[in-house]
This record gives C-alpha cells, structure tokens and sequence, in this order.
C-alpha cells in the first residue's frame, strides 16, 4: 500500500525497529510475514548486516522513506545504540515529516520506557584518561547524544500505543490502521 501522494514517495509502508535479540524471532518475524502477506511493504533490517557491516545509511535512508514507523520497545531495546538512534531519527521523521509512529510496549510498561527506569534507564558511560579539553568534547558529544535518545524514549513512550504482552491481539490491532 504504497502512498500515492505526490509531495512525499514512500518506498515503505513501514519500517519496523526492533532489538532482534528480543524480539527477532518472534514478534517481529510474525509481524512482518503477516504485514507483507497484506501487501503491505515492510522494512526489516537484515540480521546478517548487523556483523560488522556500517548499517546507519541505510537504515536511516529507509526510515525517511517510510510512511509509518513500528517501534517495537522491548526489554533490552534500549541497550542497543542502533536502536536508540534509529529512534531519534524516527522522531524527527515524525516531526518533520509527518512519519506516523506506533509504539508497541512488548514486556515493557510504557512508564518505565516515558521515565527511562529499569532496563531502560540510560547512564553516561564514563571516559578513562582523557585530557581535560577532549573529556569536555566528548562530554559534550556523548551528553548530546544520551539526551537526544532520552527525549526520544520519552516522546515516544507519550505516544499512545500498543500492549505487545499478547501480540496477536496487538497485531490485529494494528493492522486496521491499513
């Protein structure tokens, strides 16, 4: 179901992110058979990419070409920085773009994802032996970042979304959006 507007092409009906150690094999491959047998046109990073392959071009090139974004938030989601930073650029899709975005919170409480409490709370990795100047840069560049994916777990755990405890459910749900 590829948009048909004019202003905006989509190449993707949906980009899916997900941490696959999670959620691969279960959730997410049930997802998106049932997605692509509705003909709907779904973007799942590929599991071979992720061994040492530079995936970030590609993968932010197909979340701008994507009409909505699945963010399937899961326990150890946010202990990926791919993850993280797929989801600040899914939030600035969304902002600047329109991208619709639908969380689904499988084994999480959106609350622990909105506060970045348990699993997903989110600490300042800690530098070792740096001159002061280039503590301060990376400091800065590292704040930066850690603050741009708090506020994107925040923003994105306001969104009203879906329980992915019972993802059948879930599922049907979120197809009738299409």
């Amino acid at each position: 179901m590829a948009s048909t507007s004019s202003r905006r092409p989509w190449k993707y009906d949906v980009f899916l992110s997900f941490r696959g150690e999670d959620t691969r094999n279960n959730f997410t491959d049930h997802l998106y058979s049932t997605l692509n047998q509705r003909g709907i046109l779904t973007f799942r990073d590929d599991p071979e990419l992720e061994k040492g392959k530079s995936i970030g071009p590609e993968l932010f090139a197909a979340i701008e070409q994507s009409r909505c974004a699945i963010v399937i938030l899961s326990p150890r989601y946010a202990e990926s920085s791919w993850c993280l930073d797929e989801l600040v650029k899914i939030i600035q899709c969304m902002k600047r773009g329109g991208q619709q975005v639908l969380p689904v919170f499988y084994g999480v409480d959106p609350s622990e994802v909105r506060h970045q409490r348990g699993s997903f709370e989110l600490k300042r990795e800690t530098q070792v032996e740096v001159k002061v100047r280039e503590h301060e840069e990376v400091y800065t560049k590292n704040g930066d970042r850690l603050n741009a994916w708090r506020a994107a777990l925040t923003q994105v755990a306001n969104l009203s979304g879906w329980d992915g405890g019972n993802y059948r459910s879930g599922e049907q749900k979120l197809l009738i959006i299409y």
